[in-house]
């Protein structure tokens, strides 16, 4: 209870697996970037169930209560991961999307500011939470939601992601803040 691990156990063949069913776009959205676009993945019936089975196996005895996943692929991994976990499932969406009463962060883009939000009743204070998204670049979009979580008492015990872009710094941001974070395959 409580651990946290510090490598998935993703074997080699199944990481190749992996990388093979991720897409690459490249010049999207702007030229000089190549988008890893993991539908294709999810796509895959088997690369989709390692994906899932790797997502949920470091954190099955790690008491996670609550499984945050940032819109749109965090939840369709959330929501799987969750269920694997037996946690529940919170989505951190875009400002304006949800019905009820909701806490919001406002962070910065390259291009301008967005907004994400969640629930005011998602999780109670004190709650075990998993963030998960599919991919980590700069950290932006992560770093505003472990403040979101932060902000209404969650213990974001970490951030797990499918990709990680580790020379954009992302993970070292969340690491820096206190919290873990692990990726699947890093390009």
């Amino acid at each position: 209870s409580g651990v946290i691990p510090t490598l998935y156990a993703v074997n080699e063949t199944e990481r190749q697996l992996l990388q093979r069913a991720i897409r690459v776009i490249p010049d999207y959205p702007q030229p000089g970037v190549q988008f890893r676009d993991i539908t294709t993945l999810l796509n895959d019936a088997q690369a989709f169930a390692i994906l899932i089975r790797e997502l949920v196996r470091p954190w099955r005895d790690a008491g996670i209560d609550e499984v945050a996943g940032i819109e749109a692929r965090g939840f369709i991994l959330g929501g799987a991961v969750a269920y694997g976990l037996g946690a529940g499932f919170v989505p951190i969406r875009k400002k304006g999307k949800l019905p009820h009463t909701t806490v919001s962060v406002a962070y910065s883009l390259e291009y301008g500011i967005d907004t994400i939000e969640m629930h005011t009743d998602a999780i109670r204070a004190g709650e075990r939470v998993l963030l998960l998204d599919d991919l980590i670049a700069t950290g932006g979009s992560a770093g505003a939601a472990v403040q979101l979580l932060r902000g209404v008492g969650a213990n974001v015990i970490a951030a797990a992601f499918v990709i990680e872009l580790p020379a954009l710094g992302g993970s070292s941001k969340l690491t820096t803040d206190g919290v873990p974070t692990h990726a699947l395959l890093s390009f």
